[in-house]
């Protein structure tokens, strides 16, 4: 039997036994991520990270933090948890890349009502898959049992991470002028925002479950609803260090309309071309079934754009060309022009 069995804390729903087998069951996952700068393995009470070398003159630390929303709920529905962790490296490092940074270290939060050890490992195994994709360290985190918070199975996710540039390098959209373009990089599908509406047209008004094949998908519902968020950060840097890149979004909650007019500069305005790239087919489907206007789809999901750049009209075509050398489908969407007046959105979506 182990240290706490039969103990009171045991019995109030809080194994200390359980959750140290699972720091045991994680340590070489994290250990996997730790790159040059860290400085403490697993099990302390802080990570350290060591900032050092000559690289930067001026270096500012950038921080994001996030979770993954609803989209834990089809996580739970589908009984698979090893990439929902990706999104939610995803949804913070995406965050510091828009100004420029190169992401350092990423640190967890995980709270559950009970530990299930095989659940909550699968979780970091996507945590460290996705702060592998980023090439940032996984360097601490924290899981909380709160029995009578969450029912059996249910779980919630933060995430925090510090990122690091040059002061005089970061990418704030003060420079954007009118008749530059915006380059849209494919997301691979809804990534981890709307899907509280994803989850009421789905299943509370089609009343479909996440096992049914969807011949407009093809892919059962779940798989196509846990298709893990893209992580832009490697494209987003090594396009940074060959070209001057105004401004850079990350279509997140609030879709173009709310996420674009976050880096223009007053008296600006930005046209996107909807037809200028195609849309995945679950947007379509979306839509369709439940019957959302083109408005609300542009304001609720990414509807195929994760990523938006925005460069100078003569730069296009040489960025292009390595955004297609680095395996990224780019799309040449919109432009940036001059707004008439304050009573004018920021945002056109044009047909």
């Amino acid at each position: 039997m182990g240290k706490n069995s039969g103990s009171r804390y045991a019995e109030s729903g809080v194994d200390i036994d359980k959750a140290n087998d699972f720091v045991d069951k994680i340590k070489p996952l994290v250990a996997a991520t730790f790159q040059r700068g860290v400085l403490t393995g697993i099990g302390g009470f802080g990570g350290l990270f060591a900032l050092g070398g000559d690289r930067y003159k001026d270096p500012v630390l950038v921080s994001s933090t996030d979770g993954v929303g609803t989209k834990l709920k089809i996580a739970e529905l589908c009984n698979k948890h090893d990439t929902i962790g990706i999104d939610l490296v995803a949804m913070c490092v995406n965050d510091i890349a828009v100004s420029g940074a190169k992401p350092l270290f990423f640190l967890d939060y995980l709270s559950t009502g009970s530990l299930d050890v095989e659940q909550a490992t699968d979780v970091v195994k996507g945590i460290a898959k996705g702060c592998e994709i980023a090439k940032c360290s996984l360097v601490g985190g924290e899981t909380a049992e709160m029995p009578g918070m969450y029912s059996a199975g249910q779980y919630d996710l933060a995430g925090f991470t510090v990122g690091i540039a040059e002061r005089n390098e970061i990418i704030d959209g003060s420079e954007i002028r009118a008749g530059d373009k915006l380059i849209g990089l494919s997301s691979s599908g809804i990534h981890s925002n709307g899907y509280s509406l994803v989850r009421k047209v789905c299943f509370d008004e089609l009343g479909l479950t996440v096992d049914e094949h969807i011949e407009e998908l093809g892919a059962t519902l779940g798989d196509e609803l846990l298709r893990p968020t893209r992580i832009y950060t490697e494209t987003i840097l090594n396009v940074v260090k060959n070209f001057k890149v105004g401004g850079l979004v990350h279509i997140t909650g609030g879709g173009f309309t709310d996420n674009i007019p976050r880096i223009l500069p007053a008296g600006s305005k930005a046209h996107i071309y909807k037809d200028s790239w195609t849309q995945k087919p679950i947007f379509e489907f979306l839509q369709k079934k439940g019957n959302i206007t083109t408005d609300e789809m542009y304001r609720t999901f990414n509807c195929g754009i994760g990523m938006v750049l925005v460069v100078g009209a003569k730069i296009v075509d040489d960025i292009m060309l390595q955004l297609a050398a680095l395996g990224e489908s780019a799309h040449v969407m919109g432009e940036i022009s001059a707004r008439e007046s304050e009573s004018v959105n920021q945002v056109e979506i044009v047909d």
